[in-house]
């Protein structure tokens, strides 16, 4: 896809995956409007991408979810107003106390039922839970339907943001270079080939956000 050259190929790199899914869930799939509540739960690539999306799409509250406190501290400089750390167990009750019954939307970006389970449990009456993590086909995920008719409840997949590449990449590149979507924020660290091995390790231990190699 041709890009504007002023964009950095280490900073297009970023638009190929994380932001598409995490902006696009956003904006597309839940058309989150100005002034409506939202969390996100998991603080990979994806779910901080969906923290810039909320944002840029003018959510008035934006809670930011993760079993990592330093995630949680990221999220805040990117956006987040309020942090909760899913590992508390009271965490559903005190998102549901911080937003005032619950978020109109809920993003999980983890790709692990506990995730998907504490989203939709902090989902408020007539919200919408929006899923874009992909747990192994096996797992299983307990639900009451009665709260989806009594309580007019949404649960809805998102598959790669409902991205029209040719359409929202290019917006989403415009709106980093207006300092709208500032992307660059993901890209955490810089490596050459030969520290690819040391780019893993950082993947295994759950360090950084996203990581690009630098031929040159």
């Amino acid at each position: 896809m041709k890009i504007d050259p002023a964009l950095p190929l280490e900073l297009a790199a970023l638009f190929g995956c994380a932001v598409l899914t995490g902006v696009g869930a956003v904006v597309n799939t839940a058309r989150v409007e100005p002034g409506a509540s939202v969390a996100v739960v998991g603080l990979g690539g994806v779910g901080l991408s969906a923290v810039l999306g909320a944002k840029v799409a003018g959510a008035r509250q934006i809670v930011a979810v993760d079993l990592s406190d330093e995630k949680l501290v990221f999220a805040r400089t990117l956006g987040a107003t309020d942090t909760v750390n899913a590992g508390r167990p009271d965490a559903v009750q005190t998102i549901r106390s911080l937003t005032g019954g619950g978020v109109e939307v809920a993003f999980e970006m983890a790709g692990a039922v506990p995730a998907l389970e504490l989203a939709y449990g902090v989902t408020a009456r007539g919200g919408t839970t929006v899923t874009a993590g992909l747990p192994h086909p096996d797992k299983r995920m307990a639900l009451a339907p009665v709260t989806l008719v009594a309580e007019e409840r949404t649960l809805k997949g998102s598959y790669i943001g409902s991205a029209a590449p040719l359409r929202d990449v290019p917006r989403y590149i415009a709106l980093f270079l207006a300092g709208k979507l500032p992307v660059d924020a993901l890209l955490t660290h810089r490596l050459t080939l030969e520290e690819i091995n040391e780019g893993f390790d950082r993947l295994r231990d759950g360090i950084g956000v996203r990581q690009v190699v630098l031929f040159s």
